[in-house]
């Protein structure tokens, strides 16, 4: 029994590194070798176009 307490953990811990390994062989990434530089900031693209709202307790324009 204890040899069976042992032994399990550590099969199913192999199948699941077999099975991560079988899933990136089959599933590669299209860019997984590609990589941004890490000194080159990027803004994000939502920030730049929309308008911050009004602060909250502020009154709404009257038309």
């Amino acid at each position: 029994m204890a040899m069976l307490a042992v032994l399990i953990p550590l099969l199913m811990l192999g199948a699941v590194l077999v099975l991560g390994r079988y899933e990136e062989l089959l599933l590669p990434q299209e860019n997984a070798g590609r990589r941004e530089p890490a000194d080159v900031p990027v803004p994000p693209a939502s920030a730049a176009a929309a308008p911050s709202p009004a602060p909250a307790g502020t009154s709404a324009p009257s038309p």
